[in-house]
């Protein structure tokens, strides 16, 4: 019984992890600008996380990853 509910958690946990996120393309030049619009507000959201966190903050490398302008040490 132990065994089994093992392997159907496990089944369940690798089964989440392995399932793509599916985002349909947008098809009207709204849901395009809507897209992009989002793209650049969480970029400018990660440049400005980058620019404020201290630089002995253990998530610093983290949060200017892919920022650019961002000094990596």
């Amino acid at each position: 019984m132990t065994r089994t509910l093992a392997l159907v958690l496990l089944a369940s946990l690798t089964g989440a992890c392995t399932i793509p996120t599916y985002e349909a393309d947008p098809v009207s030049v709204y849901q395009w600008e809507r897209r992009q619009e989002t793209i650049v507000r969480r970029q400018a959201e990660r440049e400005r996380l980058c620019r404020i966190t201290k630089e002995d903050d253990p998530r610093k490398e983290e949060l200017c990853r892919g920022v650019s302008g961002a000094s990596q040490s």
